[in-house]
């Protein structure tokens, strides 16, 4: 899946449990203060049925969850690691 589609629909996910408007791709949104840890463990349950894809306690780093950009890209890569698999 191309991270266009990707992006769009975490996104969405995003903005509709945020209750915003539009997310920047890049915006860090536990630096925003907008989300909690509880939301976090959503974000993880959300991309792992989303994307069929299993987060590792090794990819539980704020860096791979903390914008919109960097979800698509941690996506990408679990994805293209189970293709090379």
């Amino acid at each position: 899946m191309s991270e266009a589609p990707t992006k769009k629909k975490i996104a969405s996910f995003l903005a509709r449990h945020l209750r915003t408007a539009e997310l920047d791709g890049d915006e860090d949104i536990f630096a925003a203060g907008l989300v909690n840890s509880l939301f976090a463990m959503q974000i993880v349950l959300f991309v792992e049925k989303e994307f069929s894809v299993t987060v590792e306690n090794d990819d539980l780093q704020l860096d791979n969850f903390r914008s919109v950009n960097a979800i698509a890209g941690f996506v990408a890569r679990k994805q293209a690691a189970l293709a090379a698999s």
